[in-house]
């Protein structure tokens, strides 16, 4: 059974020599180990079949955490999750081999499947939660009877369908269809009629959120 946004998998891996004591790092230093760990990350999760949905560098005390989401149409389950976490974790030992750190210092890496709170922005995501109940803004593109803009509203209803160029929401007054241009960012609504959707407990093995790998070299 896909678990949707809970599929995580954690490796420690200490690199490099210490990460530097105080200060702070620059957004810019930030941004450039981004590109690098996505251009060796991307390519093996595009591979292996998923979408690299975000890839963020952070600093966690004396290390870096690089936090990678990954997703794909019908979800992306633990064991999913472990594989693309060690064939990332592979191909940044290859990189390093090859060109030396490409996070200064020690880091952690972070592998998951994206949350429930992940906004809807591309078309992959609307088409991955139809049938689910979503809230979203629909910028002031329809008018009000005499041609005044009628401006920005928030608009709930469920997804029953979604392409390339727009999305189909049934709301409790009808139907909308609606293009990604008109679209803010779309927030999937908690139902608790449909708890029963969700696994249950003997579907999902604690120990597999605490699956931690430590790598040390």
């Amino acid at each position: 059974m896909t678990q949707r946004g809970r599929a995580t998998r954690t490796t420690g891996r200490p690199r490099g020599g210490p990460a530097p004591r105080g200060g702070q790092v620059s957004r810019g230093d930030l941004t450039a180990r981004r590109e690098r760990l996505r251009a060796v990350i991307a390519p093996v999760v595009e591979g292996a079949g998923y979408d690299l949905e975000d890839l963020s560098v952070s600093r966690a005390g004396r290390r870096h955490v690089v936090r990678v989401i990954v997703d794909a149409d019908g979800g992306i389950n633990l064991d999913a999750v472990a594989d693309v976490s060690r064939a990332v974790s592979a191909a940044l030992d290859a990189a390093e081999e090859r060109a030396g750190d490409i996070v200064a210092g020690e880091y952690q890496l972070e592998v998951s499947s994206p949350g429930v709170d992940r906004p809807l922005t591309l078309p992959r995501h609307w088409r991955r939660n139809v049938g689910r109940l979503v809230r979203v803004t629909v910028r002031g593109a329809a008018a009000e009877p005499g041609g005044r803009p009628a401006g920005d509203r928030q608009l709930t209803g469920r997804v029953v369908a979604a392409d390339e160029e727009r999305v189909v929401l049934e709301t409790d007054e009808d139907r909308a269809e609606v293009g990604y241009a008109d679209l803010g960012p779309g927030r999937v609504q908690v139902e608790f009629s449909r708890l029963d959707e969700l696994p249950d407990s003997e579907d999902v093995d604690d120990d597999d959120f605490d699956d931690v790998e430590d790598e040390e070299r």
